[in-house]
């Protein structure tokens, strides 16, 4: 079964978010270190927490098996929540890059 409910939107996600990059705004994000430094952050953060959230044993979210890969890594989190928020984090640091006033921009 095609896993529709959550893994075809979260890659869906990352796909618009990078082409909305590459495409249209080109803001230069992907090149910098910064970016990378602070997608890192949030990852260190997010194991921990998503771990605690989705782990087998005791999980506070579950998922519909049937709408997930259920590749899970590290700790039980499902791949699809890594995809949605490094699509989430990117689109809100892209807004924000392309809201800055020009002389600002990078």
């Amino acid at each position: 079964m095609i896993p529709w409910g959550y893994t075809v939107p979260a890659v869906a996600s990352v796909a618009v978010v990078v082409l909305a990059e590459v495409c249209l705004l080109r803001t230069g994000l992907f090149r910098r270190p910064g970016y990378w430094i602070t997608m890192a952050v949030v990852t260190a953060f997010q194991i921990p927490v998503d771990g605690r959230l989705t782990e087998l044993s005791d999980p506070i979210v579950r998922y519909a098996p049937e709408h997930i890969t259920n590749w899970r890594f590290p700790w039980d989190i499902p791949v699809e929540d890594f995809l949605f928020g490094f699509a989430l984090v990117t689109a809100v640091l892209l807004v924000w890059e392309r809201a800055a006033p020009r002389e600002e921009r990078s």
